[in-house]
């Protein structure tokens, strides 16, 4: 009997530990979320986002960090103007100064680089890339296109759904980094394609060449920050704010040239 009462109080003992340790293991420290003024006040504003002197100037993006919320994120819209789109604008205008394209238009400046040229491909190809994509977003956009483009996408696409069905397709398959775009070709049709990187469908390597009307930034730096690896959520989010009204633009000034 000694020994029986000698082995229960080792026995809860070891108890008594085990469940000390289990409970380190399941500690949880919480650390509070910032409110939503605080939030605001991280957040820059656009508008204080400036390129250096040179040939080439920020596009205004017309609207707040935060106005696309829940498709881009603040964050994400904020780090993509203020720091990706300012990097390629000064580095365009670095590498153009004393050349023969340092006093051309963007889309001049695309037909006539050499695409061996990596600084200015690259660099010409993010400015101009970019300063497209801003303007195919707005908030309280989304929706279909009307006028001329909706008759056009009709004729070239069969209709509406099988045309985002196509571009969606399109920018979803892109390997790695690229855009993809909504064009118009020398025929006056609407064409769908992508390019990798920031090469796009104006410079004279194009495998499909034209006047790109719509972009869709498909560069992991677009979206992860809110879509991790999800590309196709962001390509579907990208639809609610898309501009249909400033693509409309875009098509009748190509197909008034």
């Amino acid at each position: 009997m000694k020994k029986l009462y000698f082995l229960i109080p080792l026995f809860s003992v070891f108890t008594i530990l085990q469940s000390c340790k289990d409970k380190e293991l399941i500690e949880v420290v919480e650390v509070p979320l910032p409110t939503v003024t605080e939030q605001k006040m991280l957040i820059g504003s656009p508008e204080d986002v400036k390129a250096n002197e040179g040939s080439f100037q920020l596009d205004k993006l017309g609207y707040a960090y935060d106005a696309l919320t829940p498709a881009i994120s603040a964050t994400t819209l904020e780090m993509h103007y203020s720091k990706h789109y300012l990097t390629y604008t000064n580095n365009l205008n670095n590498a153009i100064v004393g050349t023969p394209l340092e006093n051309l238009t963007i889309e001049e400046v695309l037909s006539k680089l050499d695409p061996n040229d990596d600084a200015i491909r690259n660099n010409a190809g993010g400015f101009y890339n970019h300063s497209l994509y801003w303007k195919c977003i707005a908030p309280k956009a989304g929706g279909e296109p009307k006028g001329n483009l909706a008759e056009a996408i009709i004729k070239d696409f069969g209709s509406f759904s099988n045309f985002t069905t196509l571009f969606k397709s399109e920018a979803t398959k892109v390997f790695g980094s690229g855009w993809a775009w909504l064009i118009v070709d020398r025929y006056g049709k609407l064409q769908i394609t992508s390019t990798a990187n920031q090469d796009n469908p104006l410079m004279r390597n194009a495998l499909v060449p034209g006047t790109p009307i719509l972009a869709l930034d498909v560069w992991e730096h677009a979206y992860y920050l809110d879509y991790q690896y999800r590309r196709g959520n962001y390509i579907d989010a990208f639809f609610t704010v898309l501009n249909w009204k400033k693509v409309e633009e875009n098509y009748d000034v190509a197909i008034s040239k």
